[in-house]
């Protein structure tokens, strides 16, 4: 009989939005390795007011994206890790999930939502509602301390991890599977799992929930809205469609409490911009100066598919205003560039 995989959940001494700085306690608890969904809980297969929870969320695959193979959905819960084998459950065991990922019940708190919110959505039509993005907190609260993001600026888990505010310790574990990744990018489809990828994918959700509480402690009203909205429109970003995004959750709408003392909170969007055949190249510039300074001339995220796709698209999130004006700086590059032909 295979010995029980187990690890230790960081969590805060007291949880919530007045949680200050204490020395976490560390939870020893059992990793579940999942193929059928009576492995999972039932308050997450049948989410409800009733039962409101905060989860650490993170998937893996081959490619990850739209055309690649989801293998595995990490689920972290304050009482246990669940590794949700998608390759052994399948469709079955994803539709079973689906309401949860879906639910404004159930908050789930990953590190760039883009990829794994692409993959859900065209591999299993599920629409991924009510994350708390990590990326997208860490610099809204670098934010509020005046701190303005460089255009080239990506905070990776690993360095968020690595940050003594939230965190502080060195994952050197990811560095080894980036490396055996780049080696045999198949590594999540091999089954039985290894104990490295089992250990592997727990780190990767098993920081999540101390993290979420010590961002929430730090984030102001406004940041709340903003990082809500973000996270929602990132799950959205490369999942295009036909309808606008009609079947998707509606956009928080800016809260009446949040006084912003005479500055305006404005409203944030998504914009998709289609790029003619051949012209992408015109957008990214050499060695990425033209997107660069596309992003250094707004207070937006300019977002392009790269090597997954979309290839013919690029995303915009941000303030109405700075997500026009950026709309218009590309336009100019793309009329400029026809002239040259």
């Amino acid at each position: 009989m295979a010995r029980p995989h187990t690890t230790y959940i960081p969590l805060p001494c007291e949880a919530g939005r007045q949680w200050t700085e204490r020395t976490a306690v560390l939870s020893l608890v059992p990793i579940h390795i999942v193929s059928h969904e009576t492995q999972l809980p039932k308050a997450f297969l049948h989410p409800s007011a009733k039962t409101r929870m905060v989860i650490g969320f993170d998937c893996e695959g081959v490619g990850l994206c739209r055309t690649g193979t989801l293998c595995l959905m990490q689920l972290a819960f304050p009482d246990a890790i669940y590794l949700v084998d998608v390759l052994q459950g399948g469709k079955t065991l994803m539709d079973a999930c689906k309401p949860a990922l879906e639910s404004a019940y159930i908050t789930k708190v990953i590190h760039d939502c883009k990829r794994d919110g692409e993959a859900l959505y065209f591999q299993f039509g599920i629409k991924l509602h009510n994350v708390v993005d990590t990326q997208i907190a860490y610099y809204l609260i670098e934010g509020q301390h005046g701190r303005k993001r460089s255009p080239v600026d990506c905070i990776s888990f690993v360095g968020l991890l690595a940050d003594s505010r939230y965190c502080g310790i060195s994952y050197v574990e990811k560095k080894e599977v980036h490396s055996l990744l780049r080696e045999d990018p198949k590594f999540w489809t091999y089954r039985p799992m290894s104990e490295l990828m089992v250990r592997a994918a727990a780190d990767d959700v098993r920081f999540l929930l101390y993290i979420y509480h010590k961002m929430m402690a730090k984030l102001s009203d406004r940041s709340l809205w903003q990082l809500a909205v973000r996270g929602a429109l990132y799950c959205r970003c490369f999942c295009i469609n036909d309808n606008e995004y009609a079947d998707w959750p509606t956009i928080p709408s800016i809260p009446d409490n949040i006084n912003m003392e005479g500055s305006h909170l404005e409203e944030e969007v998504l914009s998709v911009l289609n790029i003619p055949p051949g012209k992408m190249g015109f957008i990214i510039g050499k060695k990425g100066s033209s997107i660069l300074s596309i992003k250094e001339s707004c207070n937006a995220d300019v977002i392009i598919g790269g090597r997954e796709g979309p290839q013919d698209k690029v995303f915009i999130i941000g303030p109405l205003k700075q997500v026009k004006k950026a709309e218009a700086i590309l336009r100019g590059k793309l009329m400029g560039n026809a002239f040259d032909w």
